[in-house]
């Protein structure tokens, strides 16, 4: 026997061990899946009657227009045919002519394989052909109600995602080329994965997307050096220490989302905006909240505003000796922050000299991609959920967003962790990413029904601590700075919402990039620019239309606008006074705590 079927005869060998230990994985799979407890199924998908009405105006269009949907229909199958053709043609000549097959755009076909291989170029081309006659279909049915055909886009769109052959070992070159380079090994790993995932979340698939063991939150993230001078049952609140000599008479205090964790401002020393601001001479705190369990069920927003943001910030009040301070509120705490000042300014509390918002919403008339999941039949199932569980468990909302994008937050990570075997990578924003908080039933229930659904704040009024709030109670100078390509905020319905507010000084800034990279932006960077306008009583294609572009981060504009409202210079503080000692160190414990399951 020669060298050469030698070692054939050991990879063989090899292969066949792994594939045993397939089996033998397969085991603890199927345990892990008896054992768990389906989400309901409202959470899972669309009202059948959403399909049933998109049937009905198939069929309408159908005897209306005949001759439309036939015309559709034809061009497939032409196409469709056409292309096996094409595809005989090419298995037998065993090669493709590259200028039949250029290189895709699409990120999952970029194996050459799927360019240079008669049966993946194959695959490839169907599924496109497949995925362009779905769109077609859905933006050509007439006789829906916008938001439904919103909706019907939305899940139509996820199940051309998931049809992708990329997602599946037998039709993804990638994967069948490590598995044959590795002896099997790589499926056995990836089955390893996948199952450590599901008993992480309860049987549940929730795909981890960062390697959790090379974080560890105030040790290589989230360091800043800082005392926790507070704490309460819904925050803790976190002050700085000062890195220059003199700091701004009137400190500046951050209310981060309490969907995540207050670090994404504070990732890494480069990165942090955290850092930066207490470099610009801020006295700086932010608040972390609490990670709710099911013990906080009957926690409502009324909690958040009066336990959380009034109560915050008179403590800071009190700790710098100072009569007002400036207020920033990102996402819903910036919401939040909005019904805050709205509930001041019916109190006469003249507690916040300015108030800044990155990425908040107010007026939800538009739900943009979120649509599909502020409808009834879903909310209807969170309702279920939390009146069951007591709270709206962290991996239903990371599933969410998740879904959002799909191929990059799902699929894709999938693909490389339980195809290939990889191990998820060392990336502080996907690890911050995955290290989500709960929502407590009531605020939850509060906050879909009376804001997103019902719009009542800058409808007819929304009640909280026993007030009717509206954003046009929202008085104060303000700055809202929004994100060009936002999917969870678009930046023209956080416009909408900022114009409607009576504030007399207003600045809006919109930054290149999304919900996150537009905000933590550092200038050290210079990668994202901004855009800005004075002009705030222009519609949004106006105002954008006529904005000025400036190169670079939006921090150093708010820093000169955030300057002219925070008084003079005075010896810089430490944290905490002498009267109360700091509790712990930063960034504290509750940013610890981790989401109920």
């Amino acid at each position: 026997m020669t060298t050469t079927e030698n070692a054939a005869g050991a990879n063989l060998t090899q292969l066949n061990e792994n594939l045993t230990k397939v089996e033998e994985l397969s085991q603890r799979l199927i345990s892990v899946m008896s054992d768990r407890t389906p989400l309901r199924q409202e959470l899972n998908g669309p009202d059948q009657e959403l399909f049933a009405n998109a049937a009905g105006a198939y069929w309408t269009e159908m005897l209306q227009n005949p001759s439309k949907v036939i015309e559709m229909q034809i061009d497939y199958w032409s196409k469709s045919v056409q292309h096996f053709v094409e595809a005989q043609t090419l298995f037998a000549q065993n090669q493709i002519n590259p200028a039949q097959s250029p290189p895709s755009e699409d990120r999952r076909f970029a194996n050459p394989m799927w360019a240079s291989n008669p049966y993946f170029h194959y695959l490839k081309q169907q599924y496109q052909l497949n995925a362009e006659a779905v769109e077609a279909a859905v933006q050509n049915a007439e006789g829906l109600e916008s938001k439904e055909k919103q909706r019907l886009e939305y899940f139509s769109k996820q199940i051309i995602d998931m049809m992708c052959p990329t997602n599946f070992l037998g039709t993804n070159p990638d994967a069948l080329e490590k598995a044959v380079e590795t002896d099997g090994l790589s499926l056995v790993q990836g089955l390893e994965n996948l199952i450590a995932d599901l008993e992480a979340n309860n049987g549940e698939l929730v795909v981890r997307l960062a390697d959790e063991d090379a974080f560890e939150v105030g040790k290589n993230i989230a360091t800043s050096p800082g005392k926790v001078v507070f704490r309460n049952k819904m925050m803790e609140l976190v002050q700085y220490a000062s890195s220059t000599e003199t700091v701004h008479e009137i400190p500046l205090i951050i209310f981060p989302p309490w969907i995540n964790k207050f670090y994404i401002l504070d990732l890494k020393e480069k990165n942090s905006m955290i850092k930066w601001l207490v470099d610009q001479g801020y006295t700086v705190f932010i608040v972390s909240w609490i990670n709710p369990d099911r013990s906080y069920a009957d926690v409502g927003m009324d909690d958040y505003i009066e336990d959380g943001f009034l109560t915050a910030i008179e403590e800071v009040k009190q700790l710098t000796q100072q009569k007002q301070v400036n207020a920033v509120g990102y996402c819903i705490a910036g919401t939040t922050l909005h019904l805050t000042l709205a509930l001041m300014k019916k109190r006469g509390d003249k507690s916040i000299k300015s108030a800044t918002f990155f990425t908040a919403l107010t007026d939800f008339g538009e739900q943009g991609e979120f649509t599909p999941f502020l409808q009834n039949d879903f909310i209807d199932g969170i309702d279920d959920e939390v009146n069951e569980e007591g709270l709206l468990r962290s991996f239903i909302m990371q599933r969410t967003f998740s879904f959002l994008r799909s191929n990059d937050l799902i699929y894709g990570p999938a693909i490389k962790s339980y195809m290939m075997g990889e191990a998820p990578p060392a990336f502080d924003l996907l690890y911050w990413n995955g290290d989500g908080s709960g929502l407590p039933g009531r605020m939850a229930h509060e906050y879909l029904r009376r804001l997103c659904q019902a719009n009542q704040f800058v409808n007819e009024g929304v009640e909280f601590c026993g007030e009717t709030l509206h954003v046009k109670d929202v008085t104060v100078p303000i700055c809202a700075v929004t994100c060009e390509t936002d999917h969870i905020a678009r930046w023209k319905d956080c416009y909408r919402g900022f114009q409607q507010t009576s504030s007399r000084s207003k600045t809006f800034i919109v930054s290149q990039s999304g919900h996150i990279a537009g905000i933590v932006n550092p200038p050290s960077k210079k990668k994202y620019g901004h855009y800005s306008n004075a002009d705030v009583k222009l519609e949004a294609e106006d105002w954008m239309a006529t904005a000025q572009f400036s190169e670079g981060s939006w921090w150093p504009r708010w820093n000169k606008w955030l300057s002219g409202k925070s008084g003079k210079k005075i010896p810089s503080r430490n944290p905490g006074d002498s009267s109360r000692p700091a509790l712990c160190d930063a960034p504290g414990a509750y940013v610890k705590i981790k989401a109920t399951r």
